[in-house]
């Protein structure tokens, strides 16, 4: 796939992936948006792009109505490229539960004009628009809506590494009832082709 400056493409592009501007989190601390991009000109592409063996692009991109609408509507799709270095921390938990993997539409990479993160409350940057988080609904024939599976899958994914963070299970903010949230923070990938090195 093409890797794309944020910054060269349209204004109406740029309005809804915000690319380079600074977001703050429900804590106060402030991180840069992506600025470089896959260029993906389908949803049929995205389907064929296999980021691992096991995860093609669409399934970690798949959003729905609640996403910017001019995103939603004209494509080409443009996706940070971090979101190759979740799939391949996905590909480690697939590997580690030994069964599939199935992530929740809206639980990978949306962007920061998605509607769903404007309306929860103190939801400002997320990990998610980073494309470097994943919120899994299901593992094979496992549903996770307990907190006996969610915290048996949690701690799977949390061996993977320190630099991954999984929720915890519970009600309140911060806390996942209906899925395992994995994430590696707001990390933003400058590819080599770039010229930004």
């Amino acid at each position: 796939m093409k890797v794309v400056d944020g910054l060269s493409l349209s204004p109406e592009h740029r309005k809804c992936l915000r690319p380079g501007e600074s977001l703050t989190d429900s804590h106060g601390a402030t991180y840069q948006l992506p600025r470089f991009f896959y260029k993906v000109p389908s949803w049929e592409e995205a389907k064929n792009w296999h980021l691992t063996d096991h995860f093609t692009l669409a399934e970690l991109i798949t959003v729905d109505c609640r996403e910017a609408s001019f995103l939603f509507r004209h494509p080409p799709i443009y996706v940070p490229c971090a979101v190759s270095v979740l799939a391949r921390y996905l590909e480690e938990f697939r590997i580690r539960v030994d069964a599939p993997v199935y992530v929740s539409a809206n639980g990978g990479y949306r962007s920061p004009s998605h509607q769903w993160d404007r309306m929860s409350p103190g939801a400002q940057a997320s990990p998610h628009h980073w494309a470097s988080a994943a919120d899994i609904y299901r593992v094979g024939d496992a549903w996770l809506d307990s907190e006996k599976t969610i915290e048996r899958y949690a701690r799977i994914a949390q061996a993977i590494g320190q630099e991954v963070f999984v929720r915890s299970f519970g009600r309140n903010p911060g806390q996942t009832d209906d899925h395992v949230h994995l994430d590696l923070g707001f990390l933003t990938l400058v590819p080599r082709s770039s010229g930004e090195l």
